[in-house]
């Protein structure tokens, strides 16, 4: 006879926070969003934090190498999505990783016989100003000089003059050489008010470029998430498909950690994938592994080895596992479920496992709420769908502007692996996920930041300094569907309202 549970599934809009008493030294400012993102034992810190608990979706939708960039630099961690072919992957992967290393390789390669407008097609292709130019246009080429806006005027030099005839020769370049540290180099830029800085090898050969905008950039975005070698941390998705050739690519490359993407992480499949990459790479590699929403698909994930382990099945905005299969859970009911099963985990084995809530979030206060209830972080879609950085096209529909906005489940994207259940595989039987637009929102920094201080503020009111503290001292209350009205504008006419 089938199991019923008497307790409901519940949403996060169901749910609102009690007041604890805020003192005067608890304030936004004093608020640390830090939060571990793989396993580590009691009396230890987790070896990867996140500097806010913010990560993007594994979607093609949301998070390729812009994305990634952009939420690093921000305090978060993006996901590569893994419904395309390895290589184009692992060189997205490859991409973040070179972003911001301080040392940075030279994306932009011209000789001395190109042209201006060479220079030109190449700064509007790449939207960068500075091309080094090397004997052979490669980016690890003998440097004979470089090429910058104040190097030419448009109205001054025909298009078809030589590079040669208008760069700066190596004769007039300061340069440092290889093994000099980026303490030495920034001082260098700064000592000859450079804005950027090859450094060379001792034949001359182009090793990488250090730019003064970089070291602004860091004054700027305090929060960026660096690994040692000061690069940008990047994740990638996985599937239980082609993982032995997925892994080792996305490994190379630099990925910082994987997550199995999947609809359903309770499954054998998914613990077949984490022995294979423990076994290949000991505890070296950090992988995460879900989707589950109770206890049973947590502990059997944490005993397969996951790092972390994601939680929600169907509550993303368009997914539609729930309408399809008839399968899933409340996303606030299964985050507190897993949360009390990782405490229990935690009180057994002295080691304490993540969680991330992944979907079910409609409005900036149900982050707070997800936090409070457990979750160590958070994964989006449709709210990084919205940004500048997001893959999808920026559109006019009915005089708004829109992102696109597309499933993994739907015949767009036709991502079978995530929704595998065996068998000869290799096709979608029917769609989980659906094409749509969201309303689109401007730039990540902007909206992510305004996020943060509603979080803030939440948990200030709560009495709060960290999340740990936070879900310590959290009450939750269940609401009635007229507290929910009650808690909006209402019997008023509001100003935007047109009046008629």
């Amino acid at each position: 006879m089938s199991v019923v549970f008497d307790q409901l599934s519940r949403t996060f809009s169901e749910f609102l926070l009690l007041p604890n008493l805020t003192s005067v030294n608890c304030t936004p400012d004093s608020v640390q969003l830090d939060s571990p993102m793989v396993r580590f034992k009691k009396g230890e810190e987790s070896p990867l934090r996140l500097n806010i608990p913010f990560s993007s979706a594994i979607m093609q939708a949301v998070s390729d190498d812009r994305m990634a960039i952009a939420l690093a630099r921000n305090g978060g961690l993006s996901f590569i999505y893994g419904s395309q072919p390895v290589e184009r992957q692992a060189e997205m992967v490859h991409r973040v990783k070179s972003y911001k290393a301080g040392f940075v390789p030279s994306d932009s390669n011209l000789t001395p016989d190109h042209t201006l407008a060479d220079i030109l097609e190449l700064k509007e292709r790449t939207g960068h100003s500075t091309v080094a130019i090397t004997d052979d246009g490669s980016p690890d080429g003998k440097l004979l000089g470089l090429v910058t806006s104040r190097d030419y005027r448009i109205s001054r030099l025909s298009t078809d003059t030589k590079i040669r005839d208008f760069m700066t020769p190596m004769d007039q370049i300061i340069y440092a050489e290889a093994g000099v540290s980026l303490t030495e180099a920034n001082d260098i830029i700064w000592e000859h008010k450079l804005n950027q800085l090859p450094v060379i090898d001792k034949d001359g050969h182009l090793l990488a470029l250090v730019f003064r905008k970089d070291y602004d950039d860091h004054k700027e975005n305090p929060l960026e998430l660096l690994d040692s070698h000061k690069r940008l941390l990047c994740g990638a998705g996985i599937n239980t498909r082609d993982y032995k050739e997925r892994v080792p690519a996305l490994i190379a490359a630099g990925a910082d950690i994987l997550c199995m993407d999947s609809s359903d992480g309770f499954s054998e499949w998914q613990r077949d994938c984490l022995t294979w990459i423990h076994n290949n790479y000991g505890s070296s590699v950090y992988v995460g592994a879900g989707n589950v929403v109770d206890a049973e698909g947590f502990n059997y994930l944490a005993e397969a080895g996951a790092d972390f382990i994601k939680i929600g099945i169907g509550g993303g905005s368009i997914c539609i596992t729930r309408e399809q299969k008839g399968i899933g859970c409340g996303q606030a009911s299964a985050v507190m479920a897993v949360a009390k099963a990782r405490e229990a985990w935690f009180e057994k084995t002295g080691e304490y496992i993540p969680i991330c809530s992944d979907g079910g979030i409609v409005y900036d206060y149900h982050m707070a709420l997800a936090l409070a209830m457990g979750a160590d972080f958070l994964m989006f879609g449709r709210y990084f769908a919205r940004f500048d950085e997001a893959p999808g096209r920026l559109l006019s529909l009915k005089g708004s502007y829109v992102k696109e906005y597309w499933g993994e489940g739907s015949n767009r994207a036709r991502n079978w692996q995530r929704y595998d259940a065996g068998g000869k595989g290799g096709r979608m039987a029917f769609e989980e996920g659906v094409d749509s637009y969201v309303p689109y929102a401007g730039p990540l920094k902007d909206n992510v930041m305004a996020s943060l201080a509603k979080i803030k503020a939440t948990m200030v009111s709560c009495g709060s300094l960290s999340i740990p503290e936070f879900q310590r001292k959290a009450r939750l209350v269940v609401v009635s569907p007229t507290s929910i009205v009650e808690g909006g504008a209402h019997d008023v006419i509001r100003k935007e309202n047109e009046l008629r």
